[in-house]
């Protein structure tokens, strides 16, 4: 049994977001597609980084930063900045995984506070819930940008649990990433892992309290709990 907590703390890009259309982005701009998971770790790589020394960037700078010499190996040099902005537009048009809808609106109803915690920012995440009519389910949609560091830094959560007023002890994060549940668990919050890539999940980090397949696995859990 898994009681529900008071607060689930939900990151953004992934765990709720379906990131594959991100792909496209680089074709349309005649790069490969392959190239959108490479970016996209290159950028959680020179974020964390940054955060590490001390700094705490903007996601979509560190983004487009990125971006731009990988684009500028494959296009003509007058095309790249075009392109980037091409590929960076992409998160405004993303759309939640199937699953989310469902599993939202049930632990929203059974009283469950539901925020949000992500590296990105907030304008992803509220164009996310508008499209799919969910905005009026989250109490809170917090970015990191406003905290000291990024996740996983443990200011990141206390940053997140700060707002909420609630203890670690009463938060739950949710993620896809193991390398946040890590973190969230070292600062003390229960974790939950949606398994959406179907991997093992790592031995040499903290193991999360709950696995789901999806957030309407997750609400299943948390309900029976």
């Amino acid at each position: 049994m898994t009681p529900a907590p008071a607060v689930l703390l939900f990151d953004v890009n992934e765990t709720l977001s379906d990131m594959s259309p991100m792909a496209d982005r680089f074709t349309e701009v005649g790069a490969p597609a392959a190239l959108a998971k490479t970016w996209f770790a290159s950028l959680l790589r020179d974020g964390f980084a940054l955060t590490v020394t001390g700094d705490n960037p903007g996601f979509a700078d560190v983004g487009r930063a990125v971006l731009r010499p990988m684009l500028s190996a494959e296009l003509r040099p007058t095309d790249v900045d075009d392109a980037v902005e091409h590929v960076l537009a992409g998160f405004g048009q993303l759309s939640l995984h199937p699953d989310v809808e469902a599993g939202v609106r049930r632990l929203h109803d059974a009283g469950v506070r539901l925020v949000t915690l992500s590296n990105g920012s907030t304008t992803v995440a509220q164009g996310l819930f508008e499209r799919a009519g969910l905005l009026d389910c989250f109490e809170q949609l917090l970015t990191v940008e406003d905290a000291p560091r990024w996740k996983p830094a443990p200011e990141s959560y206390a940053y997140g649990l700060g707002v909420c007023g609630v203890p670690a002890s009463e938060a739950m994060l949710v993620a896809v990433h193991p390398w946040d549940l890590h973190g969230a668990r070292a600062a003390g919050l229960r974790t939950a892992w949606v398994t959406r890539t179907r991997g093992t999940y790592p031995a040499h980090m903290a193991r999360p309290e709950v696995a789901a397949s999806g957030i309407d696995d997750l609400a299943r859990q948390l309900a029976e709990g």
